[in-house]
């Protein structure tokens, strides 16, 4: 007794609609996973528009000389301290003149030696707050650790629940690292 055989139409259009769901189902995943951030290329520039959870926080006093934590390195860097959500941009001779306050997101860099990786003029962040002089440096749980200023100037506490990696600073601060940090520039992170 012979079975009945498909005609070759039947599989070639069977095999064709696998093949579709499976690119289907693997671009829905691979939207909805980190990405890396595009390189700008003269597309229309983002409409300033204030956050509305954004609120403009006061840093800590800035009357008083910070000194740079040990154990930072040597030569021309940026200093970035974890505990004391402050950043030193240290010069070759082991000088600054410049020391920020800093609102970090809610995921932190690991301690230990970075180097800008991207620049990025303007941008959104992953809190959906327009941004600008993003200085890139690492990645932690599939997320950018950047330095960043608000374009409103704002420094917005996270969604609950929402993971960041946006290192926000001040307008001025923001701009003081952008010009010291060129791409390969030194950071060190510490406690």
């Amino acid at each position: 007794m012979h079975g009945r055989r498909l005609p070759s139409w039947a599989w070639v259009t069977a095999l064709t609609a696998g093949a579709l769901a499976a690119v289907t189902v693997l671009a829905v995943q691979a939207g909805s996973g980190p990405r890396p951030p595009a390189v700008p290329t003269g597309q229309a520039k983002p409409t300033v528009k204030p956050s509305p959870s954004a609120t403009v926080a006061p840093g800590p006093s800035e009357t008083a000389k910070r000194e740079i934590p040990t154990s930072s390195g040597e030569g021309r860097r940026i200093v970035y301290s974890l505990g004391e959500q402050r950043v030193w941009l240290v010069d070759p001779d082991n000088n600054y003149d410049n020391s920020f306050a800093v609102w970090p997101g809610t995921i932190s860099p690991e301690k230990g030696p970075y180097a800008v990786s991207f620049r990025r003029e303007e941008a959104a962040g992953s809190d959906g707050v327009d941004i600008r002089h993003v200085v890139y440096f690492a990645v932690k749980d599939g997320l950018s650790v950047a330095f960043s200023h608000a374009v409103d100037g704002a420094s917005p506490q996270p969604a609950p629940g929402a993971s960041t990696g946006g290192i926000r600073v001040g307008v001025d601060a923001g701009e003081a690292i952008w010009k010291f940090a060129a791409l390969g520039t030194k950071i060190s992170v510490v406690d």
